[in-house]
């Protein structure tokens, strides 16, 4: 199998905040289009290689079966956002607050520009055992990652909620949401998009800046 394109890996950007056009391998990317389009238990495999233009044996020479394909989407996906907002918290510094605004826009702007693949999260129940398991391991580190900012903000002051845990937790589906309805020809520019929802979670968790 291919290496992974930059789409799929924790290390393929070189500036969080920039994005291109989602490049996949036509396999993949006809995957992507028919588990969109008819879901993971609606699609075939068959359907898949039509969409590539490939016979079935050929499509079975790259991946061992529908379930690779989907673990490859999400498991990379969920890598290349993890990247991001590693990258996005070593930019913001040490100061809690800091790296919770850079977490939340890093998560809004993955979610705006990559809506298709964020949105494939809704078929994580389709992951057998294992690799579900790897793809919850991922995405609990996400969501560590973004309470880990809240409680250090609450312990400097700066975040005054008495809720922090479910705050964090409200403020992460919040930014994930956005998956689910923004379209890149809609008024807003992904930017902009982030831009409010930094505003909009520093407001749920309370925050008070220290003049």
């Amino acid at each position: 199998m291919a290496e992974l394109v930059a789409d799929l890996r924790a290390d393929g950007h070189d500036d969080w905040r920039a994005y291109g056009p989602i490049v996949l391998p036509p396999i993949l990317s006809a995957s992507l289009d028919a588990f969109d389009e008819h879901g993971y238990h609606g699609t075939t495999v068959r359907d898949i290689a039509r969409r590539v233009g490939v016979t079935v044996p050929a499509l079975y020479y790259h991946y061992q079966n529908k379930q690779a394909l989907l673990v490859e989407l999400l498991l990379g996906s969920m890598n290349a956002v993890l990247g991001r907002c590693r990258s996005a918290v070593a930019e913001a510094g040490d100061h809690p607050v800091d790296r919770f605004s850079a977490i939340v826009e890093c998560i809004v702007l993955y979610m705006a520009n990559r809506a298709p693949l964020a949105f494939l999260d809704t078929e994580t129940r389709s992951l057998e055992p294992d690799n579900r398991a790897r793809y919850i391991g991922m995405r609990d580190e996400l969501e560590a990652v973004v309470q880990t900012a809240v409680r250090d903000a609450v312990e400097l002051g700066e975040f005054t909620t008495p809720y922090p845990v479910d705050a964090g937790r409200a403020v992460l589906t919040m930014a994930q949401a956005v998956a689910h309805w923004y379209r890149l020809d809609g008024p807003l520019s992904p930017k902009e998009i982030a831009d409010r929802y930094v505003e909009i979670a520093l407001a749920s968790v309370g925050h008070r800046p220290k003049g």
